[in-house]
């Protein structure tokens, strides 16, 4: 299936100055010879015989009746030094959607076939030029929403988590070697290995990897913020001010949120979404009561919740509501998912918070005013710090896939099986199926040991001109 020519769109759907169609495979030179001429009286060229990585300005033309479809600049580069070790042609033409879909159609008229979704990146995986974890770090990079998940991204794309990953996978591999040479050959005489010493270290080096990969994700995955409180205590102010963009509607009128309101900021390089929800209060109108339905879903869903109180009034009945309702969610002790966000400081001091500090225990308080701009960034330096504490220790981020972090919790689970049965006297043979398990779990994450259904899985969330 892997050996004929493909064929893409490789941009953005829409228009633009620009837009590239890519052939990859054995005739890529052959098809776009085929439609590809060069000069005023508009020869046809040998795309063979052009030098590797060079452009070439022509124009592409309808074989079949000689009609000029575009003005283009092509590119011939020769296997093995392209992405996917494959001869590959790639046609920039104006960067519009009908002179895109003609150039498209014509390389499949000429005898490439319509690429799947991910499929060039699939090849450059199964010809050896990149391995699972870089292939999968090519659509991170695309999906990237901050600087700081790019040069993440970017990291993994150059093998960083193979690499990390690679003292584990040997270390699990000398035990390996020994436990099987001893159930082989038990009358030999086999170099010792501390298996027990073995496995040990390389459980510490996929914690790490674990640790860091939890981090990770919040990078590329993001994270919910609920904004929640009875209403007129300020969320509509505090979402404005965090965005800094008057996105949300703010009045004197209790109630003026009725829906749930969904924008995304940049914190500290998380892809953070912040949730403006409906003020939570009892009330007879059905519209209301509907956003705030909607409030409590978006509180059920959320990684963090900002609890905004009103500081130029006493506590109300209603803030202790919502604080109840807060409380079933984040009120056991140590939960770092909750900051408290006293607002309107700027206007004269009518509220105690004691009463709240004995319902959340450790909970982050922030005194901030919206109006003066104060307490700001110690609100996001609060929230930021709670989604690391949820994240726990690691030296750094490793930017990852949930399938990858799934299959590092996988072969801890057998690392720590095998170290137990170790403990507990089970034959060695016995004990080596945890660790060939461990070892198969690694290999699912740099595509040592992967199923075509995976792969299948993995690439199929690819845009087809990837």
């Amino acid at each position: 299936m892997y050996d004929d020519t493909i064929t893409a769109i490789a941009t953005p759907v829409g228009e633009g100055g620009i837009g590239v169609v890519r052939l990859s495979g054995p005739e890529s030179a052959e098809v776009a010879s085929r439609m590809f001429r060069r000069g005023v009286r508009l020869r046809p060229v040998d795309v063979e015989t052009l030098e590797s990585h060079r452009l070439y300005y022509g124009h592409i033309v309808d074989p079949s009746d000689g009609r000029i479809i575009d003005e283009v600049m092509l590119t011939r580069m020769a296997a093995p030094r392209t992405y996917t070790r494959e001869d590959i042609v790639e046609i920039s033409c104006h960067g519009g959607p009908v002179p895109l879909r003609e150039v498209l159609r014509l390389t499949i008229e000429s005898g490439a076939r319509e690429a799947e979704p991910g499929e060039f990146t699939l090849r450059a995986f199964l010809n050896g030029r990149i391995d699972l974890s870089q292939a999968e770090a090519v659509m991170a990079v695309v999906s990237s929403r901050t600087s700081e998940s790019l040069e993440m991204a970017v990291n993994e794309l150059r093998g960083k988590l193979t690499g990390r990953l690679q003292p584990a996978r040997e270390a699990l591999l000398e035990a390996l070697a020994y436990l099987d040479a001893a159930a082989d050959f038990p009358e030999d005489e086999i170099p010792s290995v501390d298996v027990p010493d073995v496995l040990k270290r390389s459980e510490t080096y996929l914690r790490e990897v674990l640790a860091s990969s939890r981090m990770g994700l919040l990078y590329r995955e993001g994270v919910q913020i609920a904004i929640v409180g009875r209403p007129n205590v300020g969320k509509s102010s505090l979402m404005n001010t965090l965005l800094r963009s008057d996105r949300a509607i703010v009045t004197e009128i209790a109630g003026t949120t009725r829906d749930v309101i969904t924008e995304t900021i940049n914190l500290r390089g998380i892809p953070a979404t912040l949730q403006d929800t409906a003020g939570i209060a009892e009330t007879e109108d059905v519209v209301e009561r509907i956003g705030i339905d909607r409030s409590r879903q978006a509180l059920e869903s959320a990684g963090v919740a900002i609890f905004v109180l009103d500081g130029s009034q006493p506590l109300a009945q209603e803030d202790r509501q919502v604080g109840q309702l807060l409380a079933q969610r984040f009120g056991s002790a140590g939960d770092r998912r909750l900051v408290i966000a006293v607002n309107k400081r700027d206007l004269p001091d009518r509220f105690d918070h004691a009463e709240l500090l004995d319902q959340f225990d450790e909970t982050p308080i922030i005194e901030l005013s919206t109006v003066a701009g104060t307490g700001i960034d110690q609100l996001e330096d609060s929230v930021y710090e709670c989604l690391v504490a949820q994240a726990g220790e690691a030296r750094e981020p490793a930017m990852v896939t949930l399938r990858q972090q799934q299959a590092l919790s996988r072969a801890l689970e057998h690392v720590h099986a095998a170290r137990a049965a170790l403990a507990e006297g089970v034959p060695q043979d016995l004990v080596a199926v945890d660790v060939r398990s461990a070892m198969l779990a690694v290999g699912e994450i740099t595509g040592e040991q992967v199923s075509e259904s995976i792969l299948t899985e993995i690439f199929s969330r690819f845009c087809i001109g990837k």
